[in-house]
């Protein structure tokens, strides 16, 4: 039986929201292990090794601070540390396709390829353990093991592992440092094991070997994507109880409450909302979606895309509210649009709500104030620039302007949409913001973050609309259909593919 190998250095492929807190975590639990992560991107491995880190997370800084240097180390020499490690973390971007054969549903492994390529190419010989990070349609693994079966070498032993993360930013470092499970799977095969044991020891050294659940490659891939598609499912139902709440006067937050208080329920991802964000749960459920529809599933395909278009639903009905509350037209209206990463506590924007509800708004000719404590100006231009979102960028500079200061972003507007639930917004002042506003001054609350506050807000004189309940009584009717008609003909972002 061989013996157990131990693993002394890492080399993660990929510096962003995954790659950088994970690596950052297992150096501050794992002393006598030398972690080094790497990245092409020149200006992203500086910022890592600066006093401003790329990324922003609740406790990020101070875990990198504590071993940056002393066996934690962020390099643009990908080749040097791939050869030295005996781990490979490849935690690089695997997107959803925008061109080709499964457009707008699968993931793009362009990058993945590229790492398994790279990582043969510069490997010599030795025993290595490549372990998939990324999220990754299932049989990934197989893909990059072929890779290196047809580039092998006599004296090198290349052993694929999945090993997927299960992080929600904004909590990603407690998520590590306290995880639910530590997913390891790989083949059935003895040096397979033997890889599993090698990671599996790396995460003892901090996770309860009771947590550590080991898997065959194909189980371990399709649990992440299966995860993170049962989560969004529940956001979607929840939104969609939401909308018949709005209709028949009940309150989504009483029915959610009532609902997670059934133990076989619970009441975790029950917030109804403008809809979910970021970077995994729209790319892992389309990724879902197209692998049923290539496996000739369309049943289980075209279950898992209403969540999709329940989220793009309430995307636009929220836009559609805006619009009807505002007597039909926002052209030329100043509304001040607070929040845009697509949730608190980060600065990621990927996938946010308040994107597209700034596409539809813009559609229609409002002149947006963003406010976000977190996210940059140039995200937020970047991001309202791409081609799906306004075809024309001069647009963008006319009707769109990013302001550091919530109060500032609130004068002289219309209305006061709130896209995001940072803490900030439930403690401004709005008896300041509403003398600032024009009359009637509206506030729509996509996240239900001043439900306490309504009575107060209601007698300042704000005109209220939220999510899930009716709050302002004296309303004009809402019909969608015929108050924002190019909003709802709006195609969805993600347009079906044939297979």
């Amino acid at each position: 039986m061989a013996e157990m190998f131990q693993i002394k250095k890492i080399c993660c492929i990929g510096a962003g929201y995954v790659g950088g807190p994970t690596c950052s975590v297992i150096a501050q639990k794992c002393h006598d292990v030398k972690v080094t992560v790497v990245d092409v991107n020149e200006s992203r491995i500086n910022a890592w090794n600066s006093d401003t880190l790329p990324i922003y997370e609740p406790g990020l800084k101070e875990v990198v601070e504590s071993c940056r240097g002393t066996n934690l180390f962020f390099s643009t020499d990908i080749d040097s540390a791939i050869k030295e490690a005996d781990l490979v973390f490849i935690s690089v971007n695997t997107p959803t396709k925008t061109y080709g054969m499964g457009k707008g549903r699968a993931a793009d492994l362009k990058f993945i390829e590229a790492c398994a390529r790279r990582i043969v190419q510069v490997s010599k010989d030795g025993y290595k353990i490549v372990t998939e990070k990324s999220t990754v349609p299932v049989r990934a693994a197989e893909s990059i093991r072929r890779i290196f079966d047809a580039n092998t070498k006599p004296s090198l032993n290349l052993q694929v592992l999945s090993n997927p993360e299960f992080l929600a930013e904004g909590t990603a470092v407690q998520d590590l440092k306290n995880p639910d499970r530590v997913l390891i799977g790989g083949d059935e095969t003895a040096e397979g094991q033997r890889a599993i044991k090698a990671l599996s020891a790396v995460y003892e050294k901090w996770v309860p070997k009771e947590r550590i659940i080991t898997t065959n490659t194909w189980s371990s891939e399709l649990s992440k994507l299966a995860a993170n598609a049962f989560l969004a499912q529940r956001i979607s139902s929840i939104n969609s109880i939401s909308a018949l709440c709005e209709a028949t006067g009940a309150d989504v937050e009483e029915v959610a409450k009532a609902i997670g208080m059934d133990h076989r329920i619970g009441s975790k991802f029950l917030k109804a909302s403008v809809g979910f964000g970021g970077s995994c749960f729209q790319k892992d459920v389309l990724n879902l979606v197209y692998l049923c529809e290539a496996l000739n599933l369309p049943e289980v395909a075209s279950y898992w895309q209403q969540v999709i278009d329940m989220n793009e639903y309430q995307r636009r009905r929220f836009a559609c509210r805006i619009i009807d509350c505002l007597f039909n037209t926002v052209t030329g209206k100043k509304i001040a649009l607070l929040g845009f990463s697509f949730k608190k506590d980060t600065g990621d924007t990927r996938e946010s709500s308040s994107i597209y509800i700034s596409k539809y708004l813009m559609d229609e000719g409002a002149k947006l104030f963003i406010y976000d404590p977190k996210v940059l100006k140039e995200q937020i231009i970047h991001d309202l620039s791409q081609p799906s979102i306004s075809e024309d960028n001069r647009r963008v500079s006319e009707l769109v302007t990013v302001t550091s200061d919530p109060y500032k972003a609130c004068q002289s507007a219309h209305a006061l949409v709130i896209c995001t639930e940072w803490d900030e917004f439930k403690t401004l002042d709005y008896e300041k913001i509403y003398k600032e506003m024009l009359k009637p001054a509206f506030i729509f609350d996509g996240r239900r973050v001043l439900d306490h506050l309504h009575p107060h807000l209601q007698n300042i004189g704000f005109h209220i609309e939220t999510i899930g309940k009716k709050v302002t009584a004296t309303r004009i009717p809402y019909a969608p259909a015929a108050v924002c008609p190019r909003i709802s003909a709006t195609e969805p972002p993600t347009k079906k593919a044939k297979v």
